[in-house]
């Protein structure tokens, strides 16, 4: 008798097993079974974090000058934990003359004034440690301000100084002194100014205001250094380096002179910086290796400091700043692929193929990261549109790795116009009033919409250093916090849904075009629930069927998050096979079980843990029966 209740004692215990699927994870019961997490073990704080830059001039004045300050940013810092931000990168706030809004750096460890003092830069970091988020300076390493003491002494002859910079006395042509080479700067005109106090020229690449600094010598390499020492100690988590490809410029040759750089034959105004080739000046191979010095520096403190770097280099190079088999780089070299290769007109294939080129190079075991715009580019709302901002916040939010938001993202702010007489960017303004609109960057960077009062909330000066935008009545914090499908809402709940799975976190990806106009983004691991990501990038309505695209899809998948004018809700159940999208409209669909991955025919393929439980339970019945 005992031998006949074994069957269904084993079976029981197996039912048992399955109404606790939902909430404990599961061993490896079939051999067939392959876990493809295994390797993954706990992440760092970066590896999925909510990375949000901000730009101090313009995030929030305390003191009613119209200019953004430290105190200010203390002072919103609680709204910054409420976005389920993990740490916030703030744009220079270094004693400037402001040639370049504070990429002209004076003293490279003092607090500018217009921003505060060192004690309100400390009261930050306290408060922020207190709300964990981590704070990341900016890092200039290509440059400093010509009102610096280096440079000062470095013009006088200072024998310790004097080969701080890339000094020349340029070429001599039928008797008239000319610049050393025809380079040009990124603000267009040459790169080389004359300095009467030296009888010499000297190096900028960008703002003649903005020396280059000579990384040939030792003592600017070990001076910087010391500079990420100085704010390493004081508790800051990291750094973004600014412009790192152009921090070396090719050696001069072996009789003293610079090489001319080749033109562009598409660009007939010489004094553009498009007008050059410019393999002399960007991308030398010293520099790759200087930045895995400064990451030596980071890994001088204990804790993890991280390197974000900016550079909009060729994929292959730009991988190498990573690290290599002997030393480590950047941790995140930024990925800006979606604002230079994607358009209003980009369809999904775009889309993946973008995507799918960082995944692609990414060296083994390194992390990604999904940039959507900063303060040089135009608006994610005034590129791509408004009624893309909640898709492409779900995109980067829902890829692997890291995201980072420039501020007001979130909101769906757009860029601001303003006329050739308010223009303040220097960009912009060593062009001429015909063309300044194709340089300047003020657009992007106008104050932050805090409400609908006086100056948006950000100031109550009676004149901002930019003026606020006309619509900040209707795009603001105040007003989106009260709209559960606001823009804001919307992206505090794709922070809070990234924290709480460990599929968007360590899970496996496969992107694809569904259609030509549907992008779908597969999250998916083992004893896990499985997540998809749907976007219709235009304004047709869309039928797509994802079980086509991607395998092992149930039937139903449940709607974990919607875009602002999606007609459906969270908690819908949708047949993936015949999925109808509304123009614009995006959805994340969560699988109603959690799933095991395993391997079959050398394919990886997905079973729900219901099934592998049933499946066992079979296999039991048939093995009690066969005795």
């Amino acid at each position: 008798m005992r031998a006949n209740l074994v069957p269904g004692l084993l079976l029981m215990l197996v039912l048992m097993m399955l109404r606790s699927v939902q909430s404990q994870p599961f061993p490896n019961y079939h051999a067939d079974f392959v876990d493809i997490d295994q390797q993954k073990s706990e992440l760092k704080w970066w590896q999925t974090g909510a990375f949000y830059q901000i730009y101090p001039r313009s995030f929030k004045d305390s003191n009613g000058d119209g200019v953004g300050d430290l105190n200010g940013i203390t002072e919103r810092l609680s709204y910054l934990k409420e976005l389920g931000i993990t740490a916030t990168w703030l744009s220079p706030i270094f004693t400037s003359p402001m040639a370049d809004f504070g990429y002209d750096i004076a003293n490279f460890t003092e607090i500018a004034s217009i921003f505060g003092t060192m004690a309100d830069f400390e009261r930050l970091l306290g408060v922020a440690k207190q709300m964990d988020i981590k704070i990341i300076l900016d890092f200039v390493p290509n440059h400093s301000s010509d009102e610096c003491d280096w440079f000062k002494r470095s013009a006088a002859g200072d024998p310790e100084y004097k080969d701080f910079y890339v000094w020349h006395p340029g070429k001599m042509v039928n008797g008239s002194r000319h610049p050393p080479s025809n380079w040009v700067s990124v603000f267009r005109g040459s790169a080389w100014q004359w300095h009467e106090t030296r009888q010499e020229y000297y190096l900028h690449q960008f703002v003649k205001k903005q020396p280059d600094l000579n990384y040939r010598n030792p003592k600017v390499r070990e001076a910087m250094k010391n500079v990420l020492r100085f704010w390493l100690s004081k508790g800051v988590a990291g750094f973004r380096i600014d412009a790192v490809p152009h921090v070396f410029e090719i050696a001069p040759d072996a009789s003293g002179q610079f090489r001319d750089e080749p033109r562009n034959d598409w660009n007939n105004d010489p004094d553009d910086y498009g007008y050059l080739q410019h393999i002399y000046t960007v991308d030398q191979p010293e520099t790759i290796n200087l930045v895995y010095e400064w990451r030596a520096v980071l890994d001088e403190f204990h804790d993890e400091r991280i390197l974000l770097a900016e550079t909009y280099s060729p994929i292959d190079i730009v991988m190498q700043y990573y690290g290599n088999a002997t030393a480590e780089g950047a941790q995140l070299p930024f990925n800006f692929l979606l604002i230079s290769e994607i358009s209003n007109a980009s369809n999904a294939e775009n889309y993946a193929q973008t995507i799918q080129k960082w995944l692609q190079h990414m060296p083994k075991g390194r992390t990604a990261n999904w940039v959507l715009g900063n303060h040089d580019v135009r608006r994610v709302g005034s590129r791509l549109g408004r009624d893309r901002v909640d898709m492409l916040n779900m995109l980067i939010t829902t890829l692997p790795g890291a995201s980072v938001t420039y501020q007001g993202e979130e909101l769906g702010m757009s860029d601001v116009w303003i006329s050739w007489k308010d223009t303040v960017d220097p960009a912009a303004c060593n062009s001429n009033s015909s063309i300044y609109e194709q340089f300047t960057r003020d657009p992007e960077r106008t104050p932050f919409q805090w409400n609908g009062d006086i100056d948006a909330g950000f100031s109550n000066a009676s004149k901002t250093w930019l003026p606020i935008s006309e619509d900040f009545k209707l795009v603001n914090v105040e007003l989106e916090g009260k709209d559960s499908l606001s823009h804001l809402n919307i992206y505090k709940r794709l922070m809070q849904l990234r924290r709480n799975s460990k599929t968007l976190q360590l899970g496996e990806t496969e992107v694809k075009a569904v259609s030509g106009a549907v992008l779908g983004v597969k999250r998916f691991r083992q004893h896990d629930f499985t997540c998809v990501t749907v976007l219709n990038l235009f304004d047709g309505t869309e039928t797509v069927n994802l079980k086509q695209s991607f395998n092992d899809l149930t039937d139903a998948m449940e709607v974990v998050l919607v875009s602002g004018h999606s007609q459906r809700k969270v908690g819908d159940i949708v047949q993936v096979a015949s999925l109808q999208l509304l123009p614009k409209e995006s959805l994340i669909l969560r699988s109603t079980s959690a799933y095991y991955t395993y391997y079959t025919n050398g394919e990886h393929r997905q079973l729900s843990i219901e099934g592998a439980y049933l499946l066992m339970a079979q296999v039991v019945l048939y093995l009690c029966y066969r005795r």
